[in-house]
């Protein structure tokens, strides 16, 4: 009897085994379903992230042909013309852009440079040589601590303007070379040659110096 008993329930308990099993595998189908579109949410976010990084070419330094464009202000990301400069100053802030790509090389600050437009008869030969109708150009990243080199006010040696960097006080004459002419810096700012294209400015080659601060040690 206690067989008989045992094989009259076991089709029973079969049967109501059979329904969980299915909710089990139902709830197996969701749970790979949910983690397939889980998996592919993020993939859609990593693709998002990717396309909001730097585009490539973005950090290489300044090359020959590219043109200049406003770092800063209200102009940032126009392109520099000529017109735009005054004689005597004050310097621009700009960034060069790959004329092809149209991609601004931004993404690294020591691609940063300073443009201003001087009297070619105050310049010195070698500079002169680099200039266009009296504009040079200079990396924006003082050769001492890196700092952004932001003034052009009156040198505390002299009665001329030059460039200054805030953070040590080094100053820099733009018409030598941006020659060390007050202050711990221990070299001139890179030089930057310049041309002239359709009345806006452009890379003639590459920086002629080392751009940034000293290192330690």
């Amino acid at each position: 009897m206690a067989c008989a008993s045992f094989d009259t329930n076991s089709p029973s308990t079969e049967s109501a085994a059979e329904p969980d099993a299915d909710a089990g595998a139902e709830q197996t189908r969701r749970s790979l379903l949910l983690g397939a579109l889980a998996t592919t949410a993020c993939l859609g976010c990593s693709a998002q992230a990717r396309a909001g990084e730097d585009p490539p070419g973005s950090d290489e330094r300044p090359q020959k042909g590219d043109l200049l464009v406003y770092s800063e202000g209200d102009q940032e990301g126009k392109l520099i013309t000529a017109a735009d400069l005054k004689v005597g100053g004050p310097p621009v802030h700009a960034w060069p852009k790959d004329p092809t790509s149209a991609v601004v090389r931004s993404a690294s600050r020591l691609n940063e440079i300073l443009i201003i437009k001087l009297d070619p008869a105050d310049l010195d030969e070698k500079t002169r040589a680099r200039a266009v109708d009296g504009i040079i150009a200079y990396s924006a990243i003082c050769s001492h601590a890196g700092c952004p080199v932001t003034a052009w006010v009156k040198s505390d040696v002299g009665d001329k303007e030059v460039f200054k960097c805030m953070c040590h006080n080094s100053e820099y004459d733009p018409r030598a070379g941006a020659q060390v002419v007050f202050g711990p810096a221990p070299r001139r700012l890179a030089a930057l040659p310049l041309a002239l294209a359709d009345g806006s400015l452009s890379v003639a080659g590459n920086f002629i110096g080392k751009v940034g601060g000293a290192q330690p040690g």
